[in-house]
């Protein structure tokens, strides 16, 4: 068996690590770029940090107006801000959106070219400048992946630049800076680290090479991803529903933060599935936010492959907490599934496609376009055809769960 792990140089993640920013980002360049956006620049935590890091190094120049989904646009302006001050260091301080977006500044200021010239799997020749990632919501994962994920206004759906190259440096996860995250953002964002958790751990199973791991990056699940994906699983499902109700809920705070960084660690090697690769498409056209879309998703997309996966289904009802001790695995998967749709409902997660707007007749076409999204597809344990992916929709269209 072939197994890797990828992850920032350095994870810290804890109640109050936030104190070891200016160091880190010091000890790591002296003229740095922040990437934010103003929303979050007008947050007290994060203005302190931007002012602590002024104190500890030559330049700073702030780049605030990232906006959702990471267009061409921003990367072009975020990029002439680091070339003003010949940045040698990034700080990412955000959700996936500010992060994703210094992922690629950070190739293009090192390497050049255009975000094109990196779309797919390991495109990016080598390392970049060194990038402290801060998430501000526990949910993309985005501050320790390989994937940085963009808006192109020439494509019909979202685009990946996929390498280990753009794994952050370090990560400094502090749930304190999340405790001021709206419900609908803690909703979204935390739907799509238990995605994350559960994609990786139902994930197809792959035969590999030796040269694999450096010539792609999702390999699929192993014994390594299956561990993280179920500890992840467990903190997201004993804290979500908390901290969307009350957001000053510490605990809750603290196992989301702490479980959308071990979703993100499974993600990272095993990958997304269906549930992604489907969302893409649908993402760019209703413009919908991702967690939403995934979420919605994913109880399809399970459901669509249960056969290959009931075992998996079975043992994550009890590690979500169901008392599945004297069911058959049929049943404890039908308990899973059917908390999973509680816990959609609970948190504003609408149940069907059409309830967003999408319309029907574009099933198919859809269903196309993510089949054409390889790393994830792949990953998928069900049949992954169109006609089957078209099921899929349908059946999230009509609700048919």
């Amino acid at each position: 068996m072939l197994e890797t792990v990828r992850g920032p140089r350095q994870l810290i993640v804890g109640e109050g690590v936030a104190q070891n920013i200016p160091r880190v980002v010091a000890e790591s360049g002296s003229r740095v770029l922040v990437v934010t956006d103003q929303v979050l620049l007008r947050q007290p935590g994060v203005a302190e940090i931007v002012a602590a890091v002024r104190e500890k190094v030559d330049v700073v120049e702030v780049f605030a107006d990232a906006t959702s989904d990471v267009p061409l646009a921003d990367v072009a302006l975020a990029v002439s801000a680091a070339a003003k001050v010949d940045a040698d260091v990034i700080l990412a301080i955000g959700g996936g959106t500010v992060i994703d977006l210094a992922k690629i500044v950070g190739v293009i200021r090192r390497h050049g070219g255009t975000p094109r010239d990196f779309y797919g799997e390991s495109k990016v020749p080598g390392p970049t400048i060194p990038l402290v990632a801060v998430p501000t919501t526990s949910g993309t994962g985005s501050e320790l992946t390989p994937v940085s994920v963009l808006t192109d206004p020439d494509r019909e759906l979202k685009v990946g630049v996929s390498s280990v190259h753009i794994v952050p440096d370090f990560a400094i996860v502090d749930p304190e800076l999340t405790y001021t995250c709206p419900a609908t953002v803690t909703a979204h964002s935390g739907i799509d680290a238990f995605c994350h958790a559960v994609e990786s751990y139902t994930a197809r199973p792959r035969a590999h090479g030796p040269r694999d791991p450096v010539e792609q990056v999702f390999l699929g699940r192993n014994p390594v991803t299956d561990h993280y994906a179920l500890l992840a699983a467990e903190r997201i499902a004993r804290g979500l529903r908390r901290a969307v109700r009350n957001g000053g809920d510490k605990d809750a705070r603290a196992d989301m933060s702490y479980g959308s960084v071990l979703a993100g660690l499974a993600f990272s090697h095993a990958g997304n599935a269906a549930p992604h690769a489907l969302q893409y498409p649908i993402g760019a056209a209703t413009h919908t936010p991702h967690g939403l879309g995934v979420g919605l998703l994913l109880p399809y997309a399970l459901a669509a492959a249960r056969n290959a996966i009931g075992d998996r289904l079975a043992i994550l009802a009890g590690v979500c907490g169901l008392d599945v001790t004297d069911a058959s695995e049929a049943e404890a998967a039908d308990a899973f599934l059917t908390w999973l749709n509680g816990l959609l409902a609970d948190i504003g997660i609408p149940p069907t496609l059409a309830d967003i707007g999408v319309a029907r007749a574009d099933l198919p076409r859809f269903a196309e376009m993510a089949s054409g999204v390889t790393r994830l597809i792949q990953n998928h344990p069900g049949p992954t055809d169109t006609a089957s992916l078209t099921a899929i929709l349908e059946a999230a269209w009509t609700g048919d769960r």
